[in-house]
């Protein structure tokens, strides 16, 4: 998108169905999805899993594995302005016999700048700034600052 700054974050593409967790995590961390794959597997963590997007413990032992905090809870989104400049959202939000799922998804504001990077490889674009099409459940707030990175 060419409206974007450059030196702005870049998507990671996710190469498994369910893998929008570790793909969004990739992202936030600077790394590959393959690089990323492998340090959840090391965890136990597979995107073959469904609880991947049914379950938050997952993303937040991945970054934390890395040294970057999250907020201990999940909070329902209000709106895009009220976002903290780092967070994982829950978009997509749905259930499934009484269980809950969801797409991950990266919102990052930098320079006044907001956008999403959205794993999904069906998307002609994964850096999205059409916020009115994304409808977020929650998100959880990732805490780059305080850890140096």
């Amino acid at each position: 998108m060419s409206s974007l700054a450059p030196g702005l974050p870049r998507p990671v593409i996710q190469e498994e169905p369910t893998g929008c967790g570790i793909a969004s995590v990739a992202a936030i961390l600077g790394k590959t999805y393959a690089e990323m794959r492998t340090q959840a597997h090391a965890l136990g963590i597979s995107a073959a899993d469904e609880s991947l997007w049914s379950d938050t413990q997952y993303v937040r032992r991945m970054l934390s594995n890395a040294g970057v905090a999250t907020a201990a809870d999940e909070c329902p989104f209000l709106s895009w302005n009220a976002l903290p400049d780092l967070a994982l959202l829950a978009i997509k939000h749905h259930q499934t016999e009484g269980r809950n799922f969801w797409h991950w998804v990266v919102f990052q504001r930098i320079a006044d700048q907001a956008f999403v990077l959205d794993s999904a490889s069906y998307l002609p674009c994964n850096v999205r700034q059409d916020f009115e099409a994304m409808q977020p459940e929650w998100f959880i707030e990732v805490q780059l600052a305080q850890q140096g990175l």
